[in-house]
């Protein structure tokens, strides 16, 4: 038998249904490992993508406003948990929000300002590719701010955070975080992919060799505005799929919407993938 048994293309062209694939891999002793982890991952997704269409007629029909924050080290997987969010949404209850670097205008206003005209309104999700809080670790370690405006910022946020819960803001924070050797598997992945390959930035480019300059802002983020108002949900997202699976059930589990007892899956997060940040010498990140 060979050491690593294969399909060949005659294999293919003997076999016309599922069933005979499957019963040709099993006399070839080939894991169906990855075959079943990723069925389980599809049916799962559209399991809890059901459920946040479902979640969003709820939001619409009570009048919420729901702001969700996807934060995490460049090709942390916040884009692609973004798209699996809101792949089945009605667009025009929910909006994506990425901006750009502020323009010279922007600059000269109050930090916050050009955030909060992407809130969202009455009967909206609104799901933010990274955020203010960029001023809170990117700017720094890039020079993007000096230290009179990012100390200025840090005093200002939980305050912020704070007047968007008492007016009934919904604001979930996610931070998605990977390994150093993982990230740089990814941002090879980019750079070898021609439709990735737009993804890979200068600012890429410096993640790695400012991995421990990153590190320490994302701790002093932490200190300053992990609030029990607004707390900080660290996801373990090495493994991309069990991120955007665990991440949709966290923001469920939320929330007591209409038919939520019906859903066909478990709705409560893994809490070894899912946790609120705390203190701790062993992180992935």
């Amino acid at each position: 038998m060979e050491e690593n048994p294969k399909l060949t293309l005659n294999d293919f062209e003997s076999i016309s249904t599922n069933q005979e694939l499957i019963e040709l891999i099993n006399d070839k002793k080939i894991s169906l490992e990855k075959v079943n982890a990723k069925i389980f991952y599809e049916e799962e997704l559209k399991k809890l993508q059901i459920e946040l269409v479902k979640f969003q007629k709820w939001v619409v029909k009570n009048k919420k406003r729901v702001a969700i924050i996807f934060e995490g080290r460049d090709a942390a997987g916040k884009g692609g948990n973004i798209r699996r969010f809101t792949e089945h949404l009605n667009p025009r209850a929910m909006r994506v929000v990425a901006l750009t670097k502020p323009t010279e205008v922007e600059r000269g206003q109050w930090y916050f300002r050009r955030y909060i005209k992407e809130l969202p309104n009455s009967g909206e999700i609104v799901f933010f590719d990274r955020s203010w809080y960029n001023r809170a670790v990117v700017e720094p370690v890039m020079g993007f701010c000096n230290e009179s405006q990012y100390d200025n910022f840090m005093v200002q946020v939980p305050e912020f955070e704070h007047m968007l819960y008492e007016d009934g803001v919904v604001l979930i924070k996610f931070w998605f975080s990977i390994s150093k050797g993982e990230q740089l598997a990814r941002f090879n992945e980019r750079i070898s992919t021609p439709l990735k390959r737009w993804k890979y930035s200068p600012v890429d480019r410096k993640g790695q060799e400012l991995w421990d300059k990153y590190t320490h802002f994302k701790e002093l983020m932490y200190s300053k505005t992990h609030t029990s108002y607004s707390p900080w949900i660290i996801v373990r997202a090495n493994n991309k799929k069990t991120a955007r699976l665990e991440s949709i059930r966290h923001v469920l589990s939320l929330f007591n919407y209409d038919g939520k007892s019906e859903a066909l899956t478990i709705l409560l997060p893994d809490p070894n993938i899912i946790s609120r940040y705390y203190r701790s010498s062993k992180q992935i990140d």
